[in-house]
């Protein structure tokens, strides 16, 4: 009995191992489809704006600021070529986190009526305030064999995938950010895009003893950004705050919600996997600095082994949110491809 009900578990795990390989593949083999109609649709001066050799340094040349960038510009697509430039980014993306990242880019028109007030100033402030400004960039070929990657972006958005061999392996860097975080006039009063990560922070926060809070209290004051900003490579930070380990049933529960609400961003399968690796590698610390109310400067990091999942709400007297998913070792599948690298030598 004992024998054959190892034997059913053991099926069991190989049947999930390989559905979510499948997943993985599935999930891959669309990106390519999509990024190749896409392509196709492109006259030759748009495809080279949109395309880049797959070891171009520009892969890694990411950020999240209104600047200039490099890529092909929505603004500067047909309708037609935009629906494709928005079926790509839906196939890395849930539901979820689709809608939380074309809300993202529509906040640009909020800022442009909250800034363009001023006539002398007002083609200025649409340059700079445009939700058209999102760039869609593929870097090698998209095919099932080999590596490739594409790259969404512009400001408060950076989304990244790394491809190899048809297969999805890499999503990270992964930034959204708002400004407003809460519109707060107008026919969009009380919209919060990234509400739900404000609010399960600050419920694991409020939750903790006196014991537990000197433990995640890692700054009195929350830091003007993330600590980690947009640097291309990171490391671990100082493993200072609270341990999941130390946390009870609710605060523990809380604490994989925080998680979840960052990895369901993306496409079911890949949220997962991404989900997967993270309980694996253990070593959950939760640190929280600045206030603890709505309305007051606050910030907060979850950092496994594996992971770093960052938060600020600080500027715009805390109504400007950034927040982003990194992967040490695999921002840019950089641990894949140095496995690569070491095999070919």
């Amino acid at each position: 009995m004992k024998v054959s009900t190892r034997i059913q578990g053991l099926a069991a795990v190989f049947s999930l191992i390989v559905s979510t390989a499948l997943h993985a593949h599935e999930a891959g083999a669309q990106m390519a489809d999509i990024a190749s109609v896409f392509l196709a649709s492109l006259t030759p001066e748009q495809k080279a704006k949109a395309t880049f050799d797959f070891g171009s340094e520009e892969r890694e040349n990411w950020h999240f600021i209104p600047r200039e960038r490099k890529g092909l510009a929505m603004k500067e697509m047909s309708p037609q070529q935009r629906l494709l430039a928005h079926a790509l980014l839906n196939t890395g993306l849930s539901f979820r986190g689709s809608a939380k990242a074309v809300t993202i880019m529509s906040l640009e028109e909020v800022l442009y009526q909250i800034e363009g007030a001023d006539e002398s100033k007002r083609a200025a402030t649409r340059e700079k305030r445009d939700p058209e400004k999102y760039y869609v960039s593929i870097f090698g070929a998209p095919t099932n064999q080999g590596y490739w990657g594409w790259r969404v972006e512009g400001h408060h958005l950076a989304l990244n995938f790394t491809l190899k061999d048809g297969q999805l392996i890499r999503s990270s860097p992964a930034f959204m950010g708002t400004n407003p975080g809460e519109i707060r006039d107008g026919a969009l009063k009380g919209l919060r895009v990234l509400g739900k990560e404000e609010e399960l922070g600050r419920e694991l926060v409020k939750s903790l003893d006196e014991a537990q809070i000197k433990k995640a209290i890692v700054a009195d004051a929350a830091p003007k950004e993330m600590l980690t900003a947009a640097e291309r490579k990171v490391n671990p930070l100082k493993p200072s705050g609270l341990q999941e380990s130390e946390m009870n049933k609710a605060q523990k529960a809380l604490l994989h919600r925080i998680i979840l609400e960052y990895t369901e961003r993306l496409r079911p399968e890949l949220a997962a996997e991404t989900l997967a690796e993270i309980e694996k590698s253990g070593g959950i610390h939760f640190g929280w600095a600045g206030g603890k109310e709505r309305g007051e400067p606050h910030y907060y990091r979850v950092q496994g082994k594996s992971f770093l999942i960052e938060y600020d709400n600080t500027q715009n007297d805390a109504n400007h949110v950034h927040s982003v998913f990194r992967s040490f070792d695999g921002d840019f599948g950089r641990d894949i491809l140095g496995e690569h690298l070491k095999q070919s030598h």
